[in-house]
């Protein structure tokens, strides 16, 4: 059974997740209306994947005989001068949901709800990436900037990015 504390945690995180969807959608959005298909394709398949993140939240919230509430998502920027600025946007926010996981974590060990505790690591190891893929494309824009045949050359790379159904929701075959 979940704590009261961890239980209205874990919703606050499904909704941060829905959010982060809906904020990496508004970067695909806007990345495709500036004829960017490759920084749209990562965009995409970041939407794709908090889509996810929120659905491994639901499913366990619901495995632990509790409700999950859905609040509304508030409103995200719809417009960035840059790839290099939505990727700096990117990292902000990813070490804002490391905190979020990480506090998430601090309330799952304070109650000694070791299967939650469990369940977490998941999402610590992924955040780990997150921060990781953020600043290697921050890295690769900032060698770019300036250059249209670099931006070029990146921008294809990036559309060769495929989507990959995260672990906890492809072993229940989701």
């Amino acid at each position: 059974m979940l704590s009261e504390k961890l239980h209205e945690a874990l919703n606050a995180q499904i909704n941060a997740e829905l959010w982060s969807a809906y904020f990496y959608l508004s970067m695909a959005l806007d990345a495709d209306a500036k004829g960017l298909k490759g920084v749209a394709n990562w965009y995409y398949i970041q939407f794709r994947e908090e889509q996810d993140h929120a659905r491994i939240f639901m499913n366990y919230v619901l495995s632990r005989d509790a409700r999950v509430d859905l609040k509304p998502i508030a409103e995200v920027r719809t417009s960035w001068d840059s790839p290099l600025e939505m990727f700096k946007d990117t990292l902000e926010h990813e070490k804002k949901v490391t905190a979020l996981i990480n506090n998430l974590a601090a309330i799952a060990a304070a109650d000694n709800d070791y299967a939650s505790s469990n369940m977490l690591v998941w999402f610590i190891n992924e955040q780990v990436e997150e921060e990781e893929n953020a600043r290697e494309m921050i890295s690769a824009f900032d060698a770019v900037e300036g250059n249209k045949f670099g931006l070029y050359m990146l921008d294809k790379e990036l559309a060769a990015r495929v989507y990959t159904t995260p672990s906890p929701l492809a072993a229940k075959g989701e």
